[in-house]
């Protein structure tokens, strides 16, 4: 079992508070019955979560829809759990999903698991969201530091020079400033 569905069972666990049904959805080989907690009226968050990540890790698309949903929720460990689970699914669909939560200003409080899944997916429109998303937080007092950090971060891991100008613009801010100037250093200098 990966640490991730390690620590995801565990939280859900205490969530069901032990319910039979969340036994039976972390023990089937099913993807049906999986699929089928997706759609079915009144399940609990943590059984549709349970389903779609197991489904997502397994590489079942019926689970892309409830993992998007998730990887912008407002419980970190949620999201955290949807991006791992999307990254493994290999919907091409996620990267478009994962751009658009990340740029998306009236959900930005939450768009740090979108920008490192798109690091992590590598795809193209990783590097122009990481960097529209950055921008936007190069604005005086923005309270997204930890996003911005993570876009930062994120255009280093993808080496693109087409992220120069933005990181060069955050050597100016001083909480992002060290971790500017290393991503600068591992873009590739223009010729």
């Amino acid at each position: 079992m990966d640490g991730e569905l390690r620590s995801l069972t565990e939280r859900l666990r205490q969530e069901s508070a032990g319910a039979a049904a969340f036994e039976r959805l972390t023990r089937t080989t099913d993807h049906d019955q999986l699929a089928a907690v997706l759609t079915a009226a009144g399940q609990p968050l943590w059984a549709r979560e349970l389903a779609a990540f197991r489904l997502g890790i397994a590489g079942d698309r019926r689970a892309f829809e409830a993992l998007v949903l998730l990887l912008n929720h407002r419980d970190p460990p949620r999201c955290a759990a949807a991006a791992h689970a999307l990254a493994r699914l290999g919907d091409p669909r996620t990267a478009r999903a994962a751009a658009t939560l990340a740029t998306n200003e009236l959900r930005i409080a939450y768009a740090l698991q979108p920008v490192r899944l798109l690091v992590e997916l590598r795809a193209p429109e990783s590097v122009p969201a990481l960097i529209t998303t950055l921008q936007r937080r190069l604005r005086p007092h923005d309270p997204y530091r930890r996003v911005a950090l993570a876009c930062v971060e994120g255009l280093g891991v993808l080496g693109d020079t087409r992220a120069r100008p933005v990181l060069d613009d955050a050597l100016a801010h001083p909480a992002l400033a060290a971790a500017a100037a290393g991503a600068l250093a591992r873009i590739p200098r223009p010729r």
